[in-house]
């Protein structure tokens, strides 16, 4: 699913903007995020702070992102929004332009724990927009029994078999199967990749879809029982009625950190610039966390929040939950065994 946004000052000469061409009108920002992960009504407060012109396209995965910005995109966006694993990729690969020193007046509202990170040292080319976890939920209507484990994905009971959506996220998928099977992300051996393959191709069956965008959705109409999901989307389906529980399974599951990078090429680099300063006020990206149910990693957020959003169950795990783990990034050539292993599961 694709769609774009754009603010109320953009209403009134829309056309003055060319994706096609990559050409834009002096005072515009081209965005490329996430599908509902920011509120409009802060998009509209940039543009009106900054009598900036704003439009924005979605994706719904971080290998839907890099590919389409592969497939000539590049000098299109300014900003894009990658979790952790995609900034490092990106800067591997040349796609991301660097945050001179003293370019971001707010750079020491980012929390200590989010600068020095191992994707991005220093934060040279991204700042953090949110981060959260990755795991599954279960219609407590539909199964009543244990959920803290991975079984409920990759071997399910009965009662959920065939009920079950998947996320189309190549790294999260692979990342919880490796946890559920206790064996390193990246691997190179024969037989754990063997056996990773299997576990897939096993669990295939039992599951209905493949969605991401749609997540929230087919849990709160019931179309399915279990749904792989981010813990903040998770919030969402429950607070909209859904009798749904997240699941901190004891096998572990993914943690990630959204970004905001700098996209080499930007045709409107000092209004990126801009935009990203402006999600590092505290009132800002608090407003984005409200709206998401995700986790700000920036200093004074803590008191902007929603009083149930900090008390969601999503977004805290039980005393005796495992620690989280983020997505590796693997050399090039297990990547390859892995994106082969993907291909045929979706086949």
């Amino acid at each position: 699913m694709k769609r774009k946004f754009v603010t109320s000052a953009l209403v009134s000469g829309v056309m003055a903007l060319s994706v096609s061409t990559g050409v834009q009108s002096a005072g515009s920002l081209s965005i490329y995020h996430w599908f509902e992960y920011i509120p409009q009504e802060l998009l509209d407060k940039f543009s009106e702070e900054h009598d900036v012109k704003v439009t924005m396209d979605t994706y719904d995965s971080n290998e839907a992102m890099l590919a389409n910005l592969k497939a000539g995109s590049m000098g299109t966006y300014d900003v894009a929004v990658p979790g952790d694993y995609m900034v490092e990729i990106m800067r591997n690969e040349g796609m991301l332009d660097t945050i001179e020193p003293g370019e971001l007046s707010n750079f020491d509202n980012i929390e200590s724990q989010w600068v020095d990170v191992d994707f991005d040292p220093g934060r040279k080319h991204s700042i953090p927009y949110q981060w959260g976890s990755t795991s599954f939920m279960v219609n407590r209507d539909v199964y009543t029994d244990n959920i803290r484990t991975t079984d409920i994905v990759f071997s399910p009971p009965e009662e959920l078999s065939g009920r079950i959506n998947v996320l189309d996220s190549q790294g999260e998928v692979l990342a919880l199967a490796s946890l559920h099977l206790g064996i390193p992300q990246c691997t190179s051996d024969r037989d754990q990749l063997k056996q990773l393959n299997a576990l897939l191709q096993e669990a295939k069956p039992h599951w209905a879809s493949f969605n991401s965008d749609g997540a929230k959705d087919v849990l709160v109409s019931g179309d399915a029982a279990v749904g792989m999901i981010w813990n903040g989307f998770g919030a969402k389906a429950r607070e909209e009625g859904a009798n749904v529980e997240y699941a901190y399974p004891s096998q572990g599951y993914v943690v990630w950190m959204d970004n905001v990078v700098l996209l080499e090429k930007a045709p409107n680099r000092d209004n990126a610039i801009k935009f990203m300063n402006f999600l590092l006020e505290p009132e800002n990206i608090a407003a984005v966390t409200n709206f998401a149910r995700y986790t700000a990693g920036v200093k004074g957020v803590s008191d902007l929040l929603d009083a149930d959003l900090k008390a969601s169950p999503e977004a805290n795990p039980p005393a005796d939950a495992p620690a989280g783990t983020f997505v590796a990034v693997c050399d090039e050539a297990t990547q390859r065994l892995y994106d082969q292993i993907w291909t045929n599961l979706k086949k």
